[in-house]
């Protein structure tokens, strides 16, 4: 059943039509995997979303002859149609992305006609892969256990080496998309490989932390303001993206060389590994935790350096990653947890992690806090609460580097038009005057411009032309911040 995987051809991105089709499917696919991961299959819900991926198949046949879905490193191809990322898909590419991986597959193409009944054995094994075989054996049982069901309208391809991945030229916006669903990608393959007991070597983490690392370098503003976008069920995936991509950039801000970047990066993206140890129904539990909960959702860090000792790695163990899972809920008096059996000095990293931890976790919603804080109300109760132990030096830096309004802040002008934090200002004085783009004019109508303005312009009379007054909450006003980054 299993053929050879044909050559990567010719990659089309531009076609506005063959982006929609491609992206419908593999939203569709997204959308069904979910749907029979949650439902009974009598369920109406399962039934609709299989109905929704075989028309979306159907359509990608009728547009070019054939129904073919491919995975070339971190690239999705819909037939020779790569997926362009985008706010609407990028949750969905990363899922499938991380589901093939799992699987073993290179992909699958549509070879007769496909029945609701093959759309079900088909997601329920992708959702179930032979994760008893070696990662090049996989192919081959699921493909088995495929043909043994009865099913035989899918062809499985092996995977494509990552070498063999097309060069293409990204803008820099598509560069940092790529870069954050790649990092997503290898978040969730960790912390799902280590919640099975298995091993998941750190290769792949190094090459997600270079990426980020060189973004920040180059283009921090675009990789920043992407972590603004939080799917919610994907919490534990997204914040470690987050709490390494604002980590590094913070630790650039204060001096960091790259390799101390790249090590920085990598402690932070692992630094709630120890979470995989931690039942599934205390990280999710809606209301308080009880005492033994507490002392569950506690262990994550120690529970993170033995995970991280466990993990095959070569000549060297990531010695500073084990301290940061250890340390980055410790306070600088050495209160919080775990409780430390002598007097230390907390390491400069865990002291970066704890404020990058600090601030994503107060600024997304998540079972247990529906309603979070503000970005800039967050820097500020991290400026002026000294009980919650950061290092004021620390939390300066990000001040410095994320400006008082953080992106993703949603500001009033004196005008009262809305608009949106998109950067921190260069000019380093100029911490209160952010990069913006307008949402509304001042008569509170929703408008579509897509300019940036610097609020440190001035008019003629060298009078500030805008000015931020305060800030709003999004949800109040129905706006969804990611729609302005992704």
């Amino acid at each position: 059943m299993t053929t050879p995987m044909a050559a990567a051809g010719r990659e089309s991105t531009g076609d506005p039509q063959a982006q929609r089709t491609a992206r419908g499917f593999v939203v569709a696919l997204h959308g069904a995997v979910r749907a029979v991961r949650l439902y009974p299959i009598e369920n109406s819900a399962v039934q609709k979303a299989i109905a929704d991926v075989g028309h979306a198949a159907e359509r990608v046949e009728v547009a070019d002859g054939q129904c073919r879905l491919r995975r070339i490193g971190d690239y999705l191809f819909v037939n020779e149609t790569r997926l362009r990322l985008t706010l609407d898909n990028y949750a969905a590419v990363a899922y499938v992305l991380g589901l093939l991986r799992e699987a073993g597959l290179g992909g699958f193409s549509v070879v007769g006609p496909a029945t609701p009944r093959g759309w079900v054995v088909l997601l329920a094994f992708l959702q179930a892969p032979p994760l008893e075989y070696p990662e090049g054996e996989r192919l081959a049982q699921l493909s088995a256990r495929v043909e043994q069901s009865g099913v035989d309208c899918f062809d499985f391809f092996p995977p494509v080496d990552e070498s063999d991945q097309p060069e293409t030229e990204l803008d820099g916006k598509e560069r940092a998309r790529q870069t954050y669903v790649r990092s997503l990608d290898v978040s969730r393959e960790v912390m799902t490989s280590a919640r099975l007991g298995r091993s998941a070597g750190l290769k792949r983490v190094k090459r997600a932390v270079q990426g980020i690392v060189d973004a920040i370098l180059t283009d921090a503003a675009s990789l920043i303001g992407l972590t603004t976008l939080r799917e919610f069920d994907e919490y534990t995936f997204v914040h470690s993206v987050n709490v390494s991509i604002l980590s590094v950039a913070l630790g650039r801000r204060l001096g960091l060389t790259k390799p101390q970047l790249l090590d920085l990066g990598l402690a932070a993206l692992l630094h709630d590994i120890g979470k995989s140890r931690v039942p599934l129904d205390v990280l999710n539990k809606r209301g308080e935790l009880d005492e033994e909960e507490r002392a569950l959702l506690h262990s994550h860090t120690w529970q993170g350096v033995l995970t991280l000792f466990a993990m095959p790695t070569g000549s060297a163990r990531p010695w500073r990653a084990m301290t940061t899972a250890y340390e980055h809920h410790m306070r600088i008096d050495l209160t919080g947890y775990p409780k430390p059996l002598r007097s230390r000095r907390l390491s400069l990293f865990s002291k970066i992690i704890a404020v990058a931890d600090g601030f994503d976790a107060a600024t997304t919603s998540r079972v247990y806090q529906e309603a979070p804080w503000t970005p800039a109300d967050v820097l500020r109760g991290m400026r002026d609460n000294t009980r919650l132990g950061l290092d004021p030096v620390v939390v300066k830096a990000f001040i410095n580097l994320t400006g008082i309004y953080p992106v993703g802040t949603l500001v009033v002008l004196d005008s009262f038009a809305l608009a949106m934090v998109v950067a921190a200002n260069p000019q380093p004085t100029a911490l209160s005057r952010p990069l913006v783009r307008m949402i509304t004019d001042a008569q509170g109508h929703r408008i579509h411009d897509l300019r940036v303005y610097d609020l440190t312009s001035c008019d003629a009379s060298g009078q500030f032309v805008h000015t931020i007054i305060r800030t709003e909450d999004p949800l109040r006003h129905g706006i969804n911040i990611g729609e302005y980054f992704a």
